[in-house]
């Protein structure tokens, strides 16, 4: 049977309080001091462990103290301090030319908008609105593979396609839940919603959802 709108909402709000009860103290797990660190941070992020991106960044920071610093290295020599995150040529070069991008066109600021922020190099949208929702307090949803594969298994979504999934989720869940939704959510992928191995017996939205006991 078909799940009317209002159901499907009364539903997604139900998620949103189990989960605030489940992970009240969820949030960004990278470590960062300014908008230019979190950005240097997520890009390092890509295909590798938010745990070892903080190991990395920590003498990072330490070596390259503004955006000007990382403007002025060349990405060879980038690319040897942050070797273990993995594609660290390409990630090089994408920090290097992103710092450059905003000392030159934003005066060393990071820019507060979506638009400006996805022509900087190495950024996407996930990365702008992780930026916008945790350093600005700007609505907004980060749909990495946590959500992409939560929110499918929960029925709010039928996509991998990470703009539509976005677009879909935020005509379903209030503006003023968007971000912290994101961290539980991530949060609760790692520890109960596993990939490979969900641990639907001890999940706290097992009732809510249509894939419970269904998946491998």
């Amino acid at each position: 049977m078909r799940e009317s709108r209002k159901k499907r909402q009364e539903r997604a709000a139900e998620v949103v309080r189990r989960l605030a009860k489940e992970w009240p103290d969820a949030r960004c797990s990278l470590h960062y001091k300014t908008p230019h660190q979190l950005l240097v941070a997520t890009i390092l992020s890509a295909q590798c462990t938010d745990e070892r991106v903080n190991q990395v960044c920590k003498p990072l920071f330490r070596k390259y103290r503004s955006p000007r610093a990382f403007a002025s290295v060349e990405a060879p020599e980038l690319a040897v301090d942050i070797h273990s995150c993995g594609y660290h040529n390409q990630k090089a070069r994408s920090i290097v030319g992103m710092s450059r991008a905003v000392l030159e066109l934003h005066g060393g600021q990071v820019p507060r908008t979506m638009e400006e922020l996805v022509k900087l190099p190495g950024v996407g949208r996930k990365t702008a609105n992780c930026i916008l929702g945790e350093v600005f307090g700007v609505p907004s949803m980060v749909i990495d593979t946590h959500m992409i594969r939560i929110m499918n298994l929960l029925g709010f979504g039928k996509t991998r396609d990470a703009v539509k999934l976005e677009r879909e989720l935020m005509d379903l869940f209030e503006p003023a839940e968007w971000v912290r939704l994101t961290h539980r959510v991530i949060e609760h992928g790692r520890a109960v919603c596993i990939a490979r191995r969900p641990a639907c017996a001890r999940c706290v939205l097992a009732d809510l959802c249509p894939s419970a006991g269904k998946t491998a």
